[in-house]
């Protein structure tokens, strides 16, 4: 049984992130599973830090990013929206810049009605995690709701 409000598309979902971080990092929503989301994110010049290292902080951004959306997608937008307020990460392994990209997994660990957590994990093409993350979103119910 999907944990998704409607059954969303990749072509929607796409359409939500033009314009914003994501659009700007070239992360990509690459698969809708259920109870999972699934996007990427090149290993380029513009995700590295001056070690020519993917930078944590593109991680962090691809983490919460993935997560975001997923919470988003459980909620109904006209009148809920889910704010982050917590992304705790550990990054595990150093990925060189050219050898991406790579692929974050958000799951749920909690959908509750004013408190969502996310775990996320991001991997290598080959399986090799990069980084564990954990997102925290409030559940605020929209004023014109």
């Amino acid at each position: 049984m999907s944990i998704w409000f409607k059954p969303y598309s990749l072509e929607e979902i796409q359409f939500l992130c033009r314009n914003t971080l994501m659009e700007h990092l070239k992360m990509e929503v690459c698969e809708l599973g259920e109870n999972f989301i699934k996007g990427k994110m090149p290993v380029e010049h513009f995700t590295v830090q001056p070690a020519r290292l993917l930078h944590g902080g593109a991680s962090a951004a691809l983490a919460e990013s993935l997560g975001s959306i997923a919470a988003f997608m459980t909620v109904n937008p006209e009148t809920h929206a889910c704010l982050g307020v917590n992304l705790d990460i550990t990054h595990i392994k150093a990925i060189p810049e050219g050898k991406g990209p790579v692929i974050g997994v958000a799951r749920p660990v909690k959908l509750g009605n004013t408190l969502q957590v996310w775990n996320i994990t991001i991997e290598t093409g080959s399986g090799q995690i990069v980084a564990e993350s954990r997102l925290t979103l409030f559940v605020r119910t929209l004023k014109s709701a």
